[in-house]
């Protein structure tokens, strides 16, 4: 197997929505330039085809699709990492071999937790997707309201697999689960924190290596990232407060979540149109209203801060 590829992680991670045009085809130089801003803005990564990315609406030539383009048009300027989700391992492994042969600097996929499974059946199923590629990889337990991976597991899968290096973690109390990982495996596996960056005030200081979050205000929680690191609390809360709201308000549902994102890179100029794939949340009236408030407040705070909105 080829020698491992050595990739840090730092910062802000954001995951790259997908655009469609109105047929719902993907609009490829819409995705093209939201990859590019991201790689301007200097962020620690990007990844797709994940959750925010509407993975589970796209074929897998479309999933194949989407990262190519966004290796070709990252220009290798930051790390690109390609998600391969399945159900089944085998199909996750041959989709991650593939993303490596692409030129992908990291496998990512999350743990399907459609059913509940014992932990020694997961942990068989992230060996088989570890083991087939030589590049780091990042595992993702999203498992709202039910159990995810702890110190243990991830102690016991870094022993048998070196290049499992991140865990992407987005729960409520994470504080302590922080914690319990690093007296095991100090920094041998990275830990990010998911779930829009909501949790990144109290898990900075306790040992995150970063956030994944989404694309439309990821230099505002870059700032606020910094902020928190650098000990500048009243600055990271401050700031943090200013887009509590946008948060609060958009993880009530995923797809509203997407929704807003969205309109949000249609306002900002990087996306032609707000379009989702079926099935999806179609927002009311009076919900809608209250984006565009949410919107328009974010770009006071954008001008505020002195950082360009579109």
């Amino acid at each position: 197997m080829a020698k491992q590829k050595k990739v840090k992680l730092h910062g802000v991670v954001p995951v790259i929505p997908i655009p469609f045009r109105k047929n719902e085809s993907i609009d490829v130089p819409s995705l093209k330039r939201v990859v590019d801003f991201v790689a301007q803005k200097n962020m620690a990564g990007m990844c797709l085809p994940a959750y925010g990315s509407e993975f589970y609406k796209l074929s897998e030539a479309e999933r194949i699709q989407v990262v190519e383009v966004a290796i070709d048009a990252n220009k290798k300027r930051i790390p690109v990492m390609a998600q391969a989700n399945h159900p089944s391992a085998k199909h996750a492994a041959d989709l991650a071999k593939r993303y490596q042969r692409m030129g992908a600097d990291i496998i990512s996929f999350a743990i399907p937790r459609q059913f509940a499974i014992d932990e020694p059946d997961v942990l068989r199923y992230c060996c088989k997707i570890c083991d087939a590629v030589s590049i780091p990889v990042l595992i993702q337990d999203f498992n709202p309201g039910g159990g995810t991976i702890d110190a243990d597991f991830i102690a016991t899968l870094h022993r048998r697999h070196r290049n499992f290096l991140f865990a992407k973690l987005e729960e409520p109390m994470i504080v302590d689960k922080l914690v319990r990982i690093i007296d095991q495996v100090g920094k041998k596996v990275s830990i990010l924190e998911g779930w829009g960056g909501y949790y990144m005030l109290e898990a900075i200081p306790n040992g995150i290596c970063g956030i994944m979050p989404g694309v439309p205000y990821c230099e505002l929680l870059d700032i606020i990232y910094k902020a928190r690191e650098a000990g500048d609390n009243d600055r990271a809360y401050d700031l943090f407060a200013s887009v509590a709201p946008i948060m609060n308000y958009t993880l009530q549902n995923f797809e509203l979540f997407l929704q807003v994102e969205k309109r949000m890179l249609v306002k900002r100029g990087i996306f032609k149109t707000a379009q989702m794939r079926d099935l999806t949340l179609t927002p009311s009236a009076p919900n809608l209203e209250y984006v565009d408030l949410l919107i328009n407040q974010l770009q006071r705070i954008y001008k505020r801060e002195g950082v360009a909105f579109s």
